[in-house]
């Protein structure tokens, strides 16, 4: 099932999305016509591990981490599906990084591995916006639009054998399978979960295959993940 979330005339609605269409308590609002998708959850907090791929560790010559490897972003950083990405003024090097992530569902804390499905309403795909040329992670990674997140959270799959691309202005950037993480769904937030206390609605990422790379306003980024969906956003100038 897929649940989402449609900004109205009236406000937000929160329904189960089936072909175009949120199906909520109240009525029938079309994607498009009724409004628009707002990204799926309202997280207090966006746990975000990195260095989770061999190939990503490869490529940016990084070290192997002994236990996953986070950073946090605020909720301000949140964009929908298909809302324009601002190419921030204050940097010279914007990139993107195709990610799944998990929706919590309860307030919960010590999740084990093992029983972290009981804790998690589904899953959805965020773009790590990145930008590169700042220094530290928070001043790189926690800005404003920085988080997109969507198109809606997918309630029945498997975290752990999924496909995924991502595709910049038309192009295929990215292609893996989430079997070659370091650190599985359930492992990432289990440790999370050992270190803060989640509440319904925060997100858990697990990390970027190999390719992360540079954007330029008028790049759509499609990221893909099987069973799950494509988020869809465009960045565009902001300086």
């Amino acid at each position: 099932m897929r649940l989402a979330r449609i900004l109205t005339p009236d406000g937000p609605v929160t329904g189960r999305y089936v072909d175009g269409v949120v199906r909520a308590d109240d009525g029938v609002y079309e994607v498009g016509v009724d409004g628009r998708l707002l990204p799926p959850c309202e997280p207090s907090a966006l746990y975000c591990v990195g260095r989770n791929y061999a190939e990503t560790l490869d490529q940016m010559d990084y070290e192997r981490p002994e236990e996953p490897d986070f950073f946090i972003k605020p909720s301000a950083s949140l964009l929908g599906h298909e809302q324009p990405i601002p190419y921030p003024p204050f940097t010279d090097e914007l990139t993107y990084a195709g990610e799944l992530a998990a929706v919590i569902d309860e307030r919960c804390r010590d999740v084990a591995p093992e029983a972290v499905s009981d804790v998690v309403r589904g899953y959805t795909i965020m773009n790590d916006v990145d930008a590169l040329d700042q220094q530290g992670r928070t001043a790189r990674k926690a800005f404003d639009g920085s988080g997109p997140l969507g198109p809606w959270i997918e309630t029945d799959v498997d975290p752990t054998d999924l496909d995924m691309h991502t595709d910049v202005a038309g192009e295929r950037r990215q292609e893996a399978n989430t079997e070659l993480m370091l650190f599985d769904a359930h492992e990432v937030v289990s440790f999370i979960s050992e270190r803060f206390t989640l509440r319904p609605g925060d997100v858990v990422a697990f990390g970027s295959p190999a390719n992360p790379g540079l954007v330029e306003p008028g790049d759509e980024v499609a990221i893909t993940y099987e069973g799950v969906g494509t988020l869809r956003n465009t960045v565009v100038d902001g300086r």
